[in-house]
């Protein structure tokens, strides 16, 4: 009877020691307390324009951002690659790219034009949008994001992470959302997804694995705030920042000739937006909050690591 309560007692500890490594928060596994707050500072958008590669890279060596994605089919990806291969510590990601939303300054697509026809318009560019009238077959899209994968391998980026350029893998429908986190798996990268999103797109939850990473949120900004307001409205997140993981998704870039003339017919995400964001991040009171709210900065590299390690087979 002793020997059974004694082996019943051992199974039980076991049980709840399993039970409290599932229970671990992302934090917790990242080495910090439950009310730990983590913040991501990730640039978007590397690749599209010079513009946009010289004032990240400047960010990135400033300490002023700590991570960024890079869109592969855009004419300035092989310099920013060029600097991925020879920087292997930088915590870069793959934006993966399906739209070429601009009106004079387009892309096309990675892989071959005739094998992602749904992608394409008639003059061979990515579609500038996906009306709903739109047809887009969920086999291109995962042809060209493999196609997209695996010429960032070719030339020498080794990504830490996968998110998508305008949300569109994750915030279409289920389709295209398995098909990231397959190529994630696959690839044993995590994927950005945050809690965030769950109520204005179930079909998140509903879709991600155990072993999806998920982060609490993402603070970007939206559309329609007056410039004078920039400021104000980083300010408000950094000093309300709840405990968890964070992903500040901002886009840098010099308000120069060459972006002015990329992003001429309109705004958002226009050249003056983008070197707005450069000069609250490289200012001395963005690094001021962070210590006043005791705010540590983490990567999606570290993040890896820890399905890295939960990966590993029981020995």
């Amino acid at each position: 009877m002793k020997r059974a309560a004694l082996l019943l007692a051992v199974l039980c500890g076991t049980f709840c020691i399993s039970l409290h490594a599932q229970e671990k928060t992302l934090q917790e596994k990242l080495g910090y307390p439950p009310d730990a707050k983590l913040l991501i500072v990730h640039a978007d958008d590397l690749g599209v324009t010079h513009s946009v590669n010289a004032a990240s890279i400047k960010a990135l060596e400033s300490g002023d951002i700590n991570s960024a994605s890079l869109m592969v089919p855009c004419p300035w990806f092989p310099e920013i690659a060029d600097y991925a291969k020879s920087h292997p510590e930088a915590d870069f990601g793959l934006h993966l790219t399906l739209t070429s939303e601009r009106l004079y300054y387009r892309w096309g697509p990675a892989a071959p034009r005739d094998q992602v026809p749904s992608l394409v318009d008639a003059n061979g560019y990515l579609h500038q949008d996906w009306p709903a009238k739109t047809h887009i077959d969920p086999k291109d899209v995962e042809r060209e994001i493999r196609a997209q994968v695996a010429r960032a391998l070719a030339m020498g980026v080794k990504p830490t992470h996968l998110d998508s350029h305008q949300n569109r893998l994750f915030q279409t429908n289920k389709e295209l959302l398995e098909i990231i986190l397959r190529v994630g798996r696959e690839n044993h990268l995590p994927v950005l997804i945050p809690r965030n999103w769950f109520d204005e797109f179930p079909f998140l939850e509903k879709t991600i694995g155990p072993n999806d990473v998920v982060i609490d949120q993402v603070i970007t900004m939206e559309p329609g705030l007056a410039p004078e307001k920039w400021n104000d409205f980083y300010r408000d997140a950094l000093s309300h920042l709840q405990p968890g993981v964070t992903e500040f998704v901002i886009h840098l870039a010099y308000a120069n000739d060459e972006m002015k003339a990329a992003t001429r017919e309109r705004a958002t995400w226009g050249a003056e937006w983008r070197q707005r964001d450069f000069n609250f991040f490289s200012s001395a009171e963005f690094q001021q909050l962070l210590r006043s709210n005791n705010i540590h900065l983490i990567t999606w590299r570290e993040i890896g690591r820890t399905m890295n390690v939960e990966a590993q087979p029981e020995k």
